[in-house]
């Protein structure tokens, strides 16, 4: 198991050094096998193909910043999460996006989701709002929290883009606890 790891590991490297020189849809699994020194049969006995090796690569980087992530107070806390998945891999997320590859597109949306999720966890344990309020509370500021994400990266993940947002959350802020406020008054809860 310790090889099978050191192996994964020179994969990635290798993978993550090329991307950042060349564009995703012109790495092959020849350039990766010879920039990590394996065979390819060692490379296909790890990942069946260059999105399977991307997949692999994003999932393990989002589940590091999940695991960083235990419990979320504020929406601000949510995007710098999900920024900071963005920043930690800036030059592969540039060259995916760019590509127009969903990979990077279905992480980025489960880290938005966790955040979102654990935000919700944190915030509404113990308010009595229905199963169904809860679920388009999540979705809402899930799909915020990705479309300012995304639009930053498109951005070129430029600094000046970070003030914004956290503008943007001086502005909103008391808009989450007021649905949740609205969503309990509804069920005469509150």
């Amino acid at each position: 198991m310790a090889n099978s790891n050191i192996t994964e590991r020179a994969i990635h490297e290798a993978f993550v050094e090329l991307l950042s020189k060349k564009a995703l849809d012109r790495i092959t699994v020849r350039d990766i096998t010879e920039q990590a020194g394996i065979s390819r049969n060692t490379f296909y006995y790890h990942y069946q193909d260059v999105p399977a090796l991307l997949e692999d690569i994003l999932e393990k980087n989002a589940d590091r910043v999940i695991a960083e992530y235990p419990r979320l107070n504020s929406i601000e806390e949510c995007l710098t999460a999900a920024m900071q998945f963005a920043r930690a891999n800036r030059r592969i997320i540039m060259h995916i996006f760019n590509s127009g590859s969903s990979t990077n597109i279905a992480s980025l949306w489960r880290v938005c989701e966790h955040v979102i999720t654990t935000y919700a966890d944190t915030v509404l344990p113990d308010v009595p709002i229905s199963e169904a309020d809860r679920m388009l509370f999540i979705r809402y500021h899930k799909c915020a929290c990705f479309g300012l994400v995304t639009d930053w990266i498109n951005s070129g993940m430029k600094e000046d883009y970070v003030e914004g947002m956290h503008r943007i959350c001086e502005l909103k802020k008391g808009s989450a606890e007021l649905i949740i406020k609205n969503a309990s008054a509804e069920r005469g809860l509150h």
